[in-house]
């Protein structure tokens, strides 16, 4: 199956939601290559960005299951590279 490699940005706008976020990250563990997380507790923002490895169909899956959960947002970059 093709992989494509690329990033995956989230903001979360409440520190509770950060459990349901590292649960998703954890569950999608396989296809993450690097982590990085930067807290903005004064500004009620947290940013973390993941470098993903992985076929299109499980990226499509955390980015879509990120967007679901309530004052969270996730972005993908990919890049146009397919890598078997």
């Amino acid at each position: 199956m093709e992989k494509r490699i690329g990033t995956i940005s989230i903001v979360i706008r409440e520190r509770k939601m950060a459990e349901k976020v590292n649960k998703l990250i954890s569950d999608y563990g396989d296809y993450v290559l690097a982590r990085q997380g930067l807290p903005f507790p004064e500004r009620e923002i947290f940013i973390i960005t993941l470098i993903v490895e992985a076929p299109m169909d499980e990226i499509n899956a955390l980015t879509g299951s990120l967007g679901r959960l309530e004052h969270t947002e996730g972005k993908s970059i990919l890049s146009k590279i397919k890598i078997a």
